[in-house]
This record gives C-alpha cells, sequence and structure tokens, in this order.
C-alpha cells in the first residue's frame, strides 16, 4: 500500500495549511478547512467542545479502536500593551525564544475581524541610532511590533480597532525547492496533519478496510499542552501523536526519516508499541530513527497525564530548527505516511 502515497498531495495540504493563520487559542479556520475536508471525503466527524475536530472511520474490529492525532495549532502571540508610540508590545503563545521571531512579518487579527499588517521588530533596530542594537536582550520588554498603519499614539493604533488580546500571527513563507525540501513556519505540527490528511484520502479513496475503529484528532491546543487530552473513546487501546522529530546536536533525527520517540520529557514513550512502529519499519523497508527529545512533549502524553489507560506512541516527520524557521524534506513525509500506513493494517499489540 506504500506505494499509493504520494508527496505532493502531502505539500499541497501544507501549504495550504501553514498559509492559514492559527496560533493556538484562534484555530477556527484551520480546524474548518479540515472539516471541509472530512465532509468532501465523507468521514464522519464532530467539532468538540474545546473547538478540536475528532473524525472517526470504522474498521473490521468496533471493539478495540486506536486513536492518531496531529496538532493544527502553532506558535504565535497577542498583543500584551499599546504603547505610546502606537506600536504593539507581545506576549508569546507558545515556547519559542523570541530571537526566532524578530524580524518576522507578521498579522494583527482584530476582535472585529479586520487584520493589520506588521512587523516584528527590537525596540534598538537602526545600527545607525543604536550603537548595541546586537547586543540587546530579545525578550517581551524589548521585542515590539511596527504596525503597517500611520499611527504615532496609543490613541492612533486604538482607533484602528487594536486592542490588548487580539492574536498575532507569523508569515509561514513556505517555500518547496527543487531538491525535495519544504521550509516555512508551523511546520510543527501541520506537516503532520498533512500527513493523517492525506492518508485517509486515501483509505477512503481505495477503500481501505481497518483492522480497527480508527479516530482521528486533529488537536488545537497542543502548543500549550493540552491538545490531546480529552474525547477519547473509552474503546481506545493505542493512541500514536504524529508530531514533529526533533533535530539538533546529539540527536538522531533527520530530515529524510520518521522519527520514532522513545522517551521525551514527559518520561519513556510505551515499549511495546515504540518496539511495534521499529518492526513495521523493518519489515517494510521504512528508513526511520529512533530517538529521545530532551525538551518535548505531545498530545499522547498529555493524554497519560490526564489518566488515560492508553499505549501512547510518537512519531513524525524530522523537522529541523524546530520553533523557529522549520524545514523537512519530502522523503520524511513519505516515510511517515508509510509507517502510519502501515500500522493501521497491523495487529494491536
Amino acid at each position: 500500500m506504500s506505494n499509493l502515497i504520494n508527496t505532493e498531495d502531502i505539500v499541497s495540504y501544507i501549504k495550504d495549511l501553514v498559509s492559514i493563520p492559527s496560533p493556538s487559542g484562534y484555530t477556527e479556520q484551520a480546524i474548518a478547512y479540515t472539516a471541509s475536508f472530512m465532509e468532501k471525503h465523507g468521514v464522519e466527524y464532530q467539532i468538540t467542545n474545546k473547538g478540536a475536530l475528532l473524525a472517526s472511520i470504522k474498521g473490521k474490529d468496533d471493539g478495540k479502536h486506536r486513536f492518531l492525532t496531529a496538532h493544527v495549532d502553532t506558535l504565535g502571540a497577542m498583543v500584551k500593551e499599546i504603547k505610546g508610540s502606537g506600536r504593539l508590545r507581545l506576549t508569546n503563545i507558545g515556547g519559542f525564544r523570541w530571537n526566532s521571531a524578530e524580524g518576522e512579518y507578521c498579522k494583527i487579527h482584530t476582535s472585529s475581524g479586520k487584520v493589520y499588517t506588521g512587523t516584528i521588530l527590537i525596540n534598538q533596530t537602526s545600527v545607525h541610532v543604536y550603537k548595541n542594537a546586537g547586543d540587546a536582550k530579545r525578550d517581551e520588554t524589548t521585542i515590539e511590533v511596527r504596525i503597517d498603519e500611520a499611527v504615532h499614539s496609543r490613541a492612533e493604533t486604538e482607533a484602528l480597532g487594536i486592542s490588548v488580546g487580539d492574536f498575532v500571527s507569523f508569515e509561514p513563507r513556505v517555500e518547496e525547492t527543487e531538491s525535495g525540501f519544504i521550509k516555512s513556519r508551523h511546520l510543527d505540527d501541520k506537516a503532520s496533519v498533512g500527513i493523517l490528511l492525506h492518508l485517509i484520502d486515501l483509505i477512503q479513496q481505495n477503500k481501505i478496510s481497518l483492522k480497527y475503529t480508527t479516530h482521528f484528532l486533529i488537536s488545537n491546543n497542543e502548543e500549550i499542552g493540552y491538545g490531546g487530552n480529552s474525547n477519547i473513546p473509552n474503546e481506545t487501546i493505542e493512541y500514536i501523536a504524529v508530531d514533529m522529530g526533533a533535530i539538533g546536536e546529539g540527536q538522531a533525527t533527520d530530515e529524510f526519516s520518521v522519527s520514532i520517540c522513545a522517551k521525551d520529557a514527559s518520561g519513556p514513550y510505551n515499549y511495546k508499541l515504540r518496539e511495534h512502529l521499529v518492526s513495521l519499519a523493518k519489515e517494510n523497508q521504512v528508513d526511520y530513527k529512533v530517538d529521545i527529545y530532551p525538551y518535548y512533549s505531545s498530545d499522547a502524553s498529555a493524554a497519560i497525564n490526564a489518566g488515560h489507560d492508553v499505549l501512547h506512541g510518537l512519531i513524525g516527520p524530522g523537522i529541523d530548527a524546530s520553533h523557529a524557521f522549520e524545514r523537512t524534506h519530502v522523503s520524511s513525509l513519505k516515510h511517515t505516511a508509510s509507517l502510519l500506513l502501515h500500522y493501521l493494517e497491523s495487529e494491536l499489540v
């Protein structure tokens, strides 16, 4: 079945998704995109009270269930203060460093629905004016948004309809290279959402009969810690979070294979389930890496912390420069999708 996987379709979904602003707490548009996909493909779904999407495909065995999740919410910010200059002070949404957002274009989403553009800058940007511009600390007190409007005071900015609590999203700048790389903000975790959508497409189009009833949660609060800790049916035996593999010095994960997580900051993932995934990868010539992510947690660990009695696992495409300007390769997308498809055709552990 792996030959059915089409990375062009996955990349198309990713491009669509990263172009929809969806910082945690402001995900309705992105969830609406996935809802439209489910309706088009005839998949039953519900929107949870917390605003996530839970889709379900019945399997041959409806007494034991599987659960896959990927999150559509991203990093972003919120207006903390309108400064006397008319520029905006921000508070971050999700765990990123301000230097990774400095110089990025952004959008300010007002409560009236009007959207303004701006640029995220340090308040001492010009080297012609500030001798120590490169040494100044980048944090919530020094980073600001320069709005693309003729404003010079708090009152003028407020007159635009901008207020404290407005969401701020970062431009993705998505690009696909001839060498097969996809670089963009928010590949964490919209790359995995694109993979799940493609798998659902394959299942429906090819009338693949799943061994077990399987649920697909498109969660919307993972970046703030609780996206996948609810709406898990009691019949669920296995729970796999499909989320990015972390790349860096000392890591095994790369941009060309699927990363299988053995442990993150929440502790070890289920050993039997991990070994099952490794075995499937070996049997089906799927390139994989087993890795440990030291400063990381997932929707699967959130489910365990919430007290759910499931076997939990974590796999995903390798993403370079996580929580900054991210990149992966189509081969990593393909190997991740392939492993998941073989997993869905396998027996429970």
